[in-house]
């Protein structure tokens, strides 16, 4: 087994990284990774349902569509990821026991009593500070989680918490839970570092082979190329979710505006308006002209300044209708 701390808090890249250890590596992989705020999806997921797009928007959060199912997290400096990636092909039944017993045991020993609780969550005192998930994938065995050491809780809540009202979908739904840093329950301070090597020789006592292992150069080129092609893009990421129904009503100045929208696979294939304002234009002009063009809001903009959206709805500012449809 080889033991890898990532070199980079990009989260894209880390994603990516277990993409190319699975495909790339005849060894068993323990990797650990720390990623600077951003939001990770589970392949199943309709990614704006999940999400305050607003607040993600206005922060500038990457958000990256990962390889496992399960619900969205929430990753920010304070957080350290923890990633399995064995060749071999689990039982997929079987539970998260084997993989999250290195965790568990050094959060014990260090008189936190932390459990696996349900299927895949680990818990201290009934609250939640690590989501877990796995698959097979590439004939290999991928399980990973989260552990919520320092983490900033208010900017988690904020990033994760979407207007479900708006959304009409199949996609797998993350699951709420109280949550808390591992942080507040140590019996003394340690920083993340610290723990990070108490992990890992954890690890070590448990896969006594395993040796360290730096990603070379070739490793990290490669790795980007997959980033730059798959999880950093917007259609891995955005249109590879579910087909969804969005519905939101905009009040402005000129009267109620209503968007009622059908999207499969990041492309819009409906588009309804209704409101009580006024127009000089038949409103089919511009539902049609928003059919068939990508979900996301670069593109939905130029079609709208194109169209001269004013001419349908007066005096509104074109952000305003922008936002509405996300």
């Amino acid at each position: 087994m080889l033991s890898i701390f990532s070199p980079s808090n990009y989260a894209p890249f880390n994603i990516a990284c277990e993409e190319y250890i699975l495909k790339n590596f005849p060894e068993d992989v323990f990797l650990l990774y720390i990623n600077n705020p951003s939001i990770i999806v589970g392949k199943h997921q309709n990614t704006l349902a999940e999400i305050n797009y607003e607040w993600v928007r206005e922060h500038n959060i990457p958000v990256v569509r990962r390889l496992t199912g399960g619900g969205s997290v929430f990753h920010d400096p304070g957080n350290l990821n923890y990633s399995f990636l064995m060749n071999e092909s689990e039982d997929f039944n079987r539970n998260f026991e084997r993989y999250t017993k290195p965790i568990l045991a050094v959060l014990q020993e260090l008189g936190i009593p932390a459990i696996l609780e349900g299927r895949n969550d680990l818990t201290i005192n009934g609250c939640k500070f690590s989501g877990n998930a796995k698959t097979n994938a590439f004939g290999k065995t991928l399980q990973h989680g989260t552990i919520l050491f320092s983490s900033n809780i208010s900017d988690l809540t904020a990033a994760l918490n979407p207007r479900e009202e708006k959304f009409n979908d199949k996609a797998v739904k993350s699951v709420q839970a109280r949550v808390t840093n591992v942080s507040d329950h140590l019996p003394y301070p340690l920083s993340l570092q610290d723990f990070v090597t108490l992990v890992r020789a954890k690890v070590r006592t448990m896969y006594p082979d395993i040796q360290d292992y730096t990603f070379s150069l070739r490793d990290k080129e490669e790795i980007q190329a997959l980033m730059n092609s798959k999880y950093d893009t917007w259609e891995w990421n955005f249109g590879k979710s579910p087909r969804y129904n969005l519905c939101h009503s905009l009040k402005t100045k000129v009267g109620i505006i209503e968007f009622y929208l059908l999207v499969n696979k990041g492309i819009i294939e409906e588009v309804n308006i209704y409101g009580d304002f006024f127009t000089n234009r038949e409103i089919s002009e511009l539902e049609n002209a928003l059919c068939g063009i990508e979900h996301k809001p670069e593109t939905v903009a130029k079609v709208l300044k194109d169209m001269e959206y004013k001419s349908f709805f007066g005096e509104v500012k074109l952000e305003e209708i922008v936002k509405a449809m996300f």
